[in-house]
This record gives structure tokens, sequence and C-alpha cells, in this order.
């Protein structure tokens, strides 16, 4: 019987210029199953240890976080933050937790430089929460991935909300 190579088996051997788009929705596909299923820590494994996690507002979703106002800007250290809070039972935002399920589509590998790729990708998240009406959070993500040892990490993750009032969204407690 022929050994069956997982997913994760090739990404491991990958140098940026040989990762295909193919590979990369593996990988996306991957993120987002982790994240539906809140396996968190797991999810904080796909990251390198510079990365940051964007989400601008609808008014300036291709500003600085440096001067203007984001709905999330963090870095590695709040990113570890974040998910040590939303792991944590008596975390108020999502006890009990959300239910998400995420479509990723679009995917494009829109650069390559040096041991970095540059990806943009569609996404809806539906979110499911006991007495509240569904949320659909629509938009397009902008990666930077990094090649490291063979494994493709997340060195920056940018959503992109397409809504144009967040209000009747509610919190974006849970990772977008």
């Amino acid at each position: 019987m022929a050994a069956v190579e997982r997913v994760d088996d090739r990404v491991q051997r990958m140098s940026p210029r040989k990762v295909s788009r193919a590979e990369v929705e593996d990988f996306l596909f991957h993120e987002a199953a982790l994240l539906d299923e809140w396996r968190l820590d797991e999810w904080l494994g796909l990251l390198t240890e510079d990365a940051t996690y964007r989400v601008p507002p609808n008014d300036a979703p291709d500003g600085d976080s440096a001067d203007t106002l984001f709905l999330i800007a963090d870095d590695i250290a709040r990113i570890r933050g974040r998910v040590k809070r939303l792991e944590n039972p008596e975390a108020h935002a999502e006890h009990p937790r959300s239910r998400t399920r995420r479509i990723i589509s679009n995917v494009r590998i829109t650069s390559r430089n040096g041991d970095y790729l540059d990806i943009a990708a569609n996404f809806v998240v539906y979110r499911f929460r006991r007495e509240e009406r569904i949320g659909e959070y629509v938009g397009h993500y902008n990666y930077r991935l990094r090649v490291d040892n063979g494994a493709i990490k997340i060195a920056e993750r940018r959503a992109v909300l397409d809504s144009e009032e967040l209000g009747g969204l509610g919190s974006i407690s849970f990772i977008l």
C-alpha cells in the first residue's frame, strides 16, 4: 500500500518560488478550519514570531494602523493575549463560543519577493451565536506569507470588511 502524502508534509518542503496557488489555498483552508474549530493554539503555530493581524476601519481600508484607528491592530504579543482571552471560559464576549463557518475564494498569489508571498483572497465568515441573528462578515484578506525552513507561516494577516456600517454586525470578538 502506497503511503499517502499529507498536505502538511508537502508544505514542509516548499520554497517561495515553488509554492503554487493550490498549496496556498490548502494552507488558507487549513487555517480556516482551525479557526472554525476554535483550535486557536494550533492556529498560533501558523504565525511567525513577528506576525501582525489587522482589521482596518471601513472608511480607511488602506490606512496605516500607526495613524488610523483600526478595529484590530495586533502584533504577535497582542495576538497571543487575544487567543488566551478567547480560550478563557470566563471571557464573556465569547462564552459560550460563537460558531463560525469560513468560506475562502478567489485566492491569488499577487507577488513573490525573497522568502515572502503576498496573497489576496475573498472571504465570508458566518457567525452563529445563541439568541443573536446570524452575522455575515464579507470582505477580502491580504496576507504576507513567509516560507521559513520549508514551512508556510503567516507574517501579516489583514481582513478588510466590505460592510458599509459595522454597527449591525456586532463586536468582532472572535478571530476574523
